[in-house]
């Protein structure tokens, strides 16, 4: 069963940079607000999970509530 996409060009970009960023962010700040272990963890995971949505382009939370970004096929 194939699931159709609902992920659109520049939202794909934009969930592939702040997916990037949020990767990163823990690790390459020195501000006590990204040290936390919540942290640390809570935003690579938030991370993969939107380079995730970018890349198969099926956002779940999309498909809930109705909304779609990419032009009909």
């Amino acid at each position: 069963m194939f699931k159709t996409a609902n992920v659109g060009s520049v939202d794909r970009v934009i969930r592939l940079v702040i997916g990037a960023v949020f990767i990163s962010l823990p690790f390459i700040s020195s501000s006590p607000l990204w040290s936390g272990a919540l942290m640390i963890w809570l935003l690579p995971i938030i991370g993969i999970i939107l380079i995730a949505t970018a890349f198969f382009r099926i956002c779940p939370l999309y498909k809930i509530l109705g909304v779609k970004t990419c032009k009909a096929v």
